[in-house]
């Protein structure tokens, strides 16, 4: 098989399985799917590996499909990182120029962001993003790009995203011994919005919740740039856990059960709809409502939405989501989801699908691909700073930084 540098590849290593897409650049300049693999993941726990030999499998199951698909053989991949353990938030930098006024230059955006930067983070907390929202010049704000202008004041807000170091090397050292280098750790619900969300969406204001597993992960933008990220503790394995106490069935069985007759609104199922349920320890099969499914799922599905909206309240971007929300992932796919989360949280709501890519769409349609498919994607549209975000041992902080400014300087 061919060994080439131009391909990019995204991997989702998730609580549930692991998604592999391969990417390379089309005639158009564009994103061409050429390959994608999945693996069931036992090797996971909300986002956090518990189990490195199962990982490791799951990787290398899921990267040598996507590579057969393709007829080539990779050896980096962008990889996602979720969990408990990540944290967001935003900080404030600024810096004294010339008095007099000077035009601003690289040195100065470094320096504003070193001191944006500069926070007391524990020793066992690692960067994974630091995501610039405005520079302001003399108080003039919604500056995306300040080099060049002049002033005698900058400053700069940034949102950060930070993770346990040890979680995030585990990660990696999964990856590298399923034969990856890692081209760097991105958070995937910032993964997901680069194949899910529109320009529109992001200016307006909308946020992207991505249901996975173990863990439902948000990020909210504001005019363009990311406000706010959040990992909540609950995912699409509490509604299969749910089915299996409620039925008392097998998990195989009860995922199974939620993924072909599962839905939030029982009231829509007619009253004479029945399916086969299967016994635990050998016990019969059993005729059960599908309207009892629907009722076990709702409350969980309530629950989830309740602590969405939560969340979004007390980040204080409850005003801002013009464009509403955008749900993506396995756990999103439950029939009634969309029309629930309308009523709860009283906004418009899609689900997201990956778009933006040509090639193999039809093989990677689902919202179950799209952190995979952002992640390519993140790829494609970073490859000429790919070192930006880098694995946890890639540098000191200042290292972080000066990746930051080097981006900032060819992105504008």
């Amino acid at each position: 098989m061919a060994h080439l540098q131009r391909y990019i590849v995204g991997l989702d290593v998730g609580t549930t399985k692991v998604c592999a897409v391969i990417g390379e650049a089309d005639e158009h300049a564009e994103l061409e799917i050429v390959g994608a693999g999945l693996c069931p993941m036992p090797g996971q726990k909300k986002g956090v590996v518990v189990d490195i030999e199962a990982t490791v499998e799951a990787i290398k199951n899921a990267v040598e499909e996507a590579e057969l698909m393709a007829g080539v053989s990779i050896d980096r991949a962008w990889i996602g990182t979720s969990g408990t353990h990540l944290r967001g938030f935003n900080s404030r930098g600024d810096i004294e120029l010339d008095p007099r006024g000077r035009e601003i230059d690289e040195q100065d955006v470094r320096r504003v962001v070193d001191a944006a930067a500069a926070l007391d983070l524990p020793p066992d907390r690692e960067i994974v993003h630091l995501l610039p929202q405005e520079f302001l010049v003399d108080g003039q704000d919604e500056i995306l790009d300040p080099i060049g202008m002049s002033g005698s004041r900058l400053e700069v807000n940034l949102h950060l995203v930070v993770a346990s170091g040890s979680a995030l090397q585990n990660l990696v050292n999964c990856a590298n011994r399923g034969g990856l280098e890692v081209q760097g750790a991105v958070f995937e619900a910032l993964a997901a919005n680069e194949a899910v969300l529109t320009d529109d969406e992001r200016q307006l204001g909308t946020a992207l919740v991505d249901i996975g597993g173990g863990t439902t992960d948000m990020v909210c933008f504001r005019a363009g740039t990311v406000c706010h990220t959040a990992v909540l503790p609950t995912g699409g394995n509490h509604f299969t856990k749910d089915v299996g106490v409620g039925l008392r069935t097998p998990l195989v069985d009860a995922e199974r059960i939620k993924l072909q007759h599962g839905g939030v609104l029982p009231e829509l199922v007619p009253a004479d709809q029945v399916i086969e349920v299967p016994g635990i320890g050998g016990r019969p099969t059993r005729l059960v409502p599908r309207r009892q499914v629907c009722e076990i799922l709702k409350p969980r599905a309530v629950e989830i939405l309740d602590l969405i909206g939560d969340e979004i309240r007390r980040a204080g971007v409850a005003d801002c989501l013009h464009a509403g929300i955008v749900f993506t992932g396995g756990g999103a796919l439950l029939e009634g989801l969309a029309e629930i989360a309308e009523q709860r949280l009283g906004v418009p709501v899609r689900l997201g699908k990956p778009g933006g890519v040509t090639g193999l769409t039809d093989v990677v349609a689902g919202p179950s691909f799209a952190v995979a498919v952002g992640l390519a994607l993140y790829g494609f549209r970073r490859r000429e700073a790919d070192d930006l975000f880098s694995p946890p041992d890639a540098g000191s902080p200042g290292g972080w930084r000066d990746r930051l400014v080097q981006w900032l300087a060819r992105l504008f």
